[in-house]
């Protein structure tokens, strides 16, 4: 099919003359802009207008491609949420736990995460619909990848019957967010295999 015709069973339709084509450079420099204009103002004063100032764009190019500077900070944090995914598949529980861990201070030490999802959560605090977006796109992901870990886990004769995905995530991925988010501090040579190590016990226990 062409580009700029969109099919619809038993009919070829032309797209409207005149329609939008999104630049990709455009869109790196919005996305780029994102995170200066969060660096220097904080997500509560972030607006299309400053970020569209420091792209060197309009804000009819930010509107067209995001309806709010929400959706546009929302979609910037699911693209780090889901690197790595889907589940890891070691073949066995330790394996898979530390590749998790792997992945998660991979993501938990971008920039997203480290400026802006402090910042969500404040807004969060304060807004349902913000509170329902920063879940989607934090949470229910990773909620899926820990179910897979368990039930292979669970499979393979390494975690009883009937064990709890979400307490698994929160061993794994709560101590990591702790150390990397709240606290700031680094990740010492040796820690990612240590806390591994603890979460498989605990889970086990």
């Amino acid at each position: 099919m062409l580009p700029g015709m969109a099919e619809t069973p038993g009919t070829t339709r032309r797209a409207p003359a005149g329609a939008a084509v999104l630049r990709e450079d455009v869109t790196d420099a919005i996305r780029t802009a994102v995170f200066e204009e969060l660096a220097a103002v904080g997500f509560a004063r972030m607006s299309i207008e400053g970020i569209a100032r420091r792209a060197g764009v309009g804000k009819t190019a930010v509107y067209r491609r995001w309806k709010s500077k929400l959706a546009l900070v929302l979609d910037l944090v699911t693209a780090v949420a889901v690197q790595g995914l889907p589940a890891p598949a070691t073949g066995s529980l330790h394996g898979d736990v530390r590749a998790l861990l792997e992945v998660a201070a991979h993501a938990l030490r971008h920039p997203v995460a480290s400026q802006v999802i402090p910042d969500l959560l404040v807004e969060a605090a304060r807004s349902p619909e913000i509170a329902d977006a920063v879940k989607a796109a934090l949470l229910d992901g990773r909620q899926g990848v820990a179910a897979v870990v368990v039930r292979e886990a669970v499979a393979r004769g390494e975690l009883p019957e009937g064990a709890d995905p979400d307490r698994a995530l929160d061993l794994i991925v709560g101590p990591l967010y702790w150390r990397l988010v709240v606290v700031r501090g680094d990740l010492p040579k040796g820690y990612l295999d240590g806390l591994a190590a603890s979460a498989v016990a605990a889970l086990k226990a």
